[in-house]
């Protein structure tokens, strides 16, 4: 079976660096970005088996890039985790409402989150 490739968008560079920590130690293979924009581009050119995504990111957002997925007929199929700051109610129905898959508060665990990829990835 082929590696699972995940691509991590956050602005923050400690929490792509500890995301894609945590993944490297589970032997999935990774790619980062920045933010919404770097992403709609790296997507365009690879379809990733998971996206990790923030919601608060210069140039496009999480909710715009997840709009932008899930409009994408190549890509729509691609499961999005939100990890995220943002623990207000409506935050989560809207990135729900718009397709996310899962939805996660920083800080984090980091067996939440791998459990949550395992069951995106195996569903």
């Amino acid at each position: 079976m082929r590696q699972r490739e995940i691509l991590v968008v956050d602005d923050s560079l400690s929490i792509r660096k500890m995301v894609e920590y945590i993944l490297h130690s589970k032997g999935y293979l990774t790619a980062t970005a920045k933010d919404g924009q770097e992403a709609l581009e790296k997507l365009v050119r690879y379809p990733y088996q998971l996206v990790i995504l923030d919601i608060n990111m210069p140039r496009l957002d999480g909710f715009g890039l997840l709009k932008w997925l899930r409009a994408d007929k190549r890509l729509a199929g691609i499961p999005v985790i939100m990890l995220t700051t943002e623990n207000k109610v409506s935050d989560k129905a809207k990135a729900l409402e718009l397709g996310a898959n899962c939805y996660l508060n920083k800080p984090f665990k980091p067996s939440e989150l791998l459990k949550s990829i395992h069951k995106e990835l195996e569903a």
